[in-house]
């Protein structure tokens, strides 16, 4: 059942909310047909049309709240013709939803419509950009709050809260239901994308807790922007995005030893890095490439990505190129974090006399005050200029910032390498 509901909610959610006009009140028909089928499968036995089932008993439930209601108007009325053409007639007696689902038609075309349009609801901006991410994992992914909870490491109370004041803001706002006009989509699109970026990120590099990757949460960005790929395939950013999180996952196997510890890149045994996601993710890259616009934030990421994925060793990569692709990223979408990571590749390709001002500027400019991410790079590059006691100093503050307890154990890791004293 939770399989059945994690690839088919969004279509069922898509649908009831066409049928409603209701976004918040059709993820909770949804539930509850759920809630239904809970009861009811494990007695009577699993469907022939599961996903037929379940979108059969939320119509229903929409149908039996609006006479509840007295809302006997022709939103109504449309309900029940829907209905009836699933299998149960206007009128008539209602007959077992497990018979009524054989009937229940899905049109291709009108599914990926609705799974499209509950994404760009999803991530409306109106939501909080938390509100945004909560509600993505509860409607496209099929996550319960107890899931998303344990994923971020926050109370299951938080994301059931967050998820009910999403709704009520998007109720309020009267947002539609509907794809947005191709006027707005551009940037509509670029809020899903972020949404999905998010999440996949603190899968792969967890902010907090005792594991370094969480790879049910990463794996749920995927299969996020997979779905996004088949239902905008003429985007370039949408593959750019599928590319980044292919050729960024396909180096998990690899990041982390027996024990669960982090592996830094240059220990990293390369022969266990998935080598069909690197496929994956560079033919993604490919077919963004083809479309000739110009790479974009995510296109220009998925090209640093590539590099890794292809260099046979870290002595071996291509660092200049690395710092030039940084360098367009930075002037495409400027930020402390672009600019630490061109910082590190500047220490690769150049030496790290020539990255440490980089690394200044940011720290003088109070960037990342509270990231363990300044200190940690800042450290690295003292320790190999040969200035131990101002490294260790780093290491130590970058200690105190982090919530990764994997992360932690590697700088304390560094600071022990650097032996008792004051100088290497």
């Amino acid at each position: 059942m939770a399989a059945v509901w994690r690839i088919e909610s969004a279509r069922i959610v898509g649908a009831l909310a066409r049928y409603t006009g209701e976004f918040g009140l059709a993820e909770d028909l949804a539930q509850e047909a759920l809630a239904e089928a809970l009861v009811t499968w494990p007695r009577d036995g699993v469907p022939h049309n599961p996903a037929g089932w379940l979108l059969t008993v939320g119509r229903r439930r929409a149908v039996d709240g609006f006479r509840r209601r007295a809302a006997l108007d022709d939103r109504y009325a449309a309900l029940a013709r829907d209905l009836g053409e699933g299998g149960v007639a206007a009128g008539s007696d209602p007959v077992d939803p497990v018979r009524a689902a054989e009937q229940v038609l899905w049109d291709p075309d009108r599914i990926d419509d609705d799974v499209l349009a509950l994404m760009f609801v999803s991530c409306h901006p109106v939501l909080s950009p938390e509100a945004r991410v909560a509600l993505t994992l509860r409607v496209i992914g099929g996550l319960t709050s107890d899931e998303i909870a344990r994923a971020f490491l926050i109370p299951t109370a938080t994301v059931q809260a967050r998820i009910t004041r999403a709704k009520k803001t998007l109720t309020a706002a009267r947002v539609p239901f509907e794809i947005p006009p191709a006027a707005e989509r551009p940037d509509r699109l670029v809020s899903v994308l972020r949404v999905i970026y998010v999440i996949f990120t603190e899968g792969s590099s967890a902010s907090s807790g005792t594991d370094l990757i969480r790879f049910d949460l990463a794996a749920e960005a995927q299969r996020l922007a997979r779905v996004l790929t088949r239902l905008v395939p003429d985007e370039p950013e949408v593959h750019s995005l599928l590319a980044l999180l292919e050729l960024t996952a396909a180096r998990f196997p690899a990041r982390t030893g027996p024990d669960g510890a982090p592996v830094l890149l240059e220990d990293q045994d390369r022969r266990r890095w998935d080598r069909s996601a690197i496929g994956r993710g560079r033919a993604a890259l490919a077919r963004a490439e083809r479309v000739r616009r110009g790479l974009g934030i995510y296109g220009l990421q998925a090209a640093i990505a590539e590099c890794h994925a292809t260099a046979p060793s870290v002595a071996d990569t291509d660092w200049d190129r690395i710092v030039l692709l940084y360098e367009a990223l930075g002037r495409l979408a400027p930020s402390p974090i672009v600019e630490v990571n061109r910082a590190v590749a500047v220490a690769m390709a150049r030496g790290p006399a020539a990255a440490l001002p980089i690394v200044d500027d940011l720290e003088a400019a109070g960037e990342l005050a509270n990231s363990h991410l300044l200190p940690s790079v800042r450290g690295e590059l003292l320790i190999r200029l040969g200035r131990t006691a101002e490294a260790r100093a780093e290491l130590e503050r970058a200690i105190v910032r982090c919530g990764n307890e994997r992360e932690r154990s590697v700088l304390e890791r560094k600071i022990e390498l650097l032996g008792p004293g004051t100088a290497r």
